[in-house]
């Protein structure tokens, strides 16, 4: 059956699938800087393989392996290779990043590695299915406007036209060797706000001589927090949260001005519209109500992430083929981002989690904690389901 000759191979992929990943993560790149990941991906595709590699979004990386009747269906299966501007706890693991500040805390490695195996189990049956597979290798999803979006404007959903995506992402809250999935929505759309609030400083035995930008800012951060709760309609899942305030002044001195950062999250279009017009008439009314003045930006970012319902049935249902039904758990909404939603909203896809979680030896992180590690066992879950999954895709109903 093919689940078991998949199953096999992964398992006989897995001590290379490890050297892989540990490379990449021992030599982590920022955002739309992955230079030599993209070398070591068109390396392994070219001479392992033999496929044509095409680079695309300046350091992302694109190639096809055409079955019988290429044209008849293609499905794009999807890995990012961006790291994280974080230092690395230093425990000892020989595979720790050589780039101090830099570090695949994100599991990026995990994907990159997943569809290189996949990559490499599909391309032995390609005399077996029809249609095509496009790899893609996506440079930039931690950054904005996120390599997805560079990768559509150029094409990459073209020539050939993809018909449905699937990608996968790490999840430290699953044992290794289960998966995760939701239909319909499941991530957030995302939002910067930058918020400059411009007082008058002054001596702080002195309020009246001044314009508090400190109390400008602390009355502003309570009044927009209730656009989500009074705002909102409940049923619509919303976020509005300031993870950086400066003031510079001190005990005695009120500022001049007060910088502001946060992040706004939905999951409809037509209220993340209208809460960013809220967010601008607060700032302005506030400033008007103080005597001071409020400016705030708001830099938008990823579109929400929806799952295809048809697709994502059948990936479910081989899901549960091939690993068993206990093995795969229901995912809730969830209020990050991923730019695959910029896929999402262009064809049908399908984003799912795999887990990678080891509690006997400690590997309990989140993603983005300095000590993210994996169990490695995971890769084989990792490259030989998403390779079945692809295949399966190429011939299953999707309605």
């Amino acid at each position: 059956m093919l689940k078991d000759q998949i199953l096999n191979l992964a398992k006989q992929l897995h001590p290379a699938l490890v050297e892989i990943r540990n490379d990449i993560h021992s030599n982590p790149e920022l955002s739309f800087h992955e230079f030599e990941t993209q070398k070591k991906v068109e390396d392994y595709l070219h001479n392992k393989l033999g496929l044509k590699t095409k680079r695309m979004a300046n350091t992302g990386v694109v190639a096809l392996i055409e079955g019988k009747n290429p044209t008849k269906r293609v499905v794009g299966m999807r890995a990012d290779m961006d790291a994280l501007p974080i230092v690395e706890v230093n425990d000892g693991r020989s595979y720790r990043s050589k780039i101090e500040g830099v570090m695949h805390a994100c599991g990026h490695d995990v994907h990159t590695t997943s569809l290189l195996g996949a990559a490499t189990i599909i391309n032995q049956f390609k005399n077996q299915f029809e249609g095509t597979i496009k790899l893609i290798f996506q440079p930039g999803e931690e950054k904005l406007p996120g390599g997805a979006s560079l990768l559509i404007n150029e094409g990459v959903l073209e020539n050939p036209k993809v018909d449905f995506m699937i990608g996968q992402h790490v999840m430290p809250l699953f044992e290794a060797g289960k998966v995760g999935f939701r239909k319909g929505l499941y991530m957030a759309s995302t939002d910067e706000i930058y918020i400059t609030v411009k007082g008058k400083g002054g001596h702080g035995a002195l309020p009246n001589t001044a314009i508090d930008s400190v109390l400008m800012a602390s009355n502003l951060i309570v009044a927009l927090q209730q656009i989500v709760s009074r705002n909102a309609t409940p049923s619509i899942p919303s976020v509005l949260s300031f993870g950086k305030i400066i003031g510079n002044g001190a005990t005695n001195v009120l500022p001049p001005e007060v910088k502001i950062e946060g992040t706004f999250r939905t999951v409809n279009e037509k209220w993340r519209d209208k809460a960013h017009t809220r967010i601008q008439e607060i700032c302005k009314s506030i400033g008007d109500m103080f005597g001071g003045e409020v400016e705030c930006t708001i830099n938008k970012g990823y579109p929400f992430l929806k799952n295809h319902e048809g697709l994502t049935e059948l990936l479910i249902k081989n899901s549960s083929n091939y690993l068993g039904k206990e093995n795969i758990m229901d995912l809730d909404i969830w209020m990050a981002a991923e730019d695959f939603s910029y896929y999402s909203q262009e064809v049908p896809s399908c984003f799912y989690r795999l887990g990678i979680r080891n509690e006997e030896r400690g590997i309990v992180n989140s993603v983005h904690h300095p000590a993210f590690d994996i169990d490695e066992e995971a890769l084989i879950t990792g490259a030989g389901l998403f390779a079945y999954l692809g295949l399966k895709a190429l011939e299953g109903d999707i309605s």
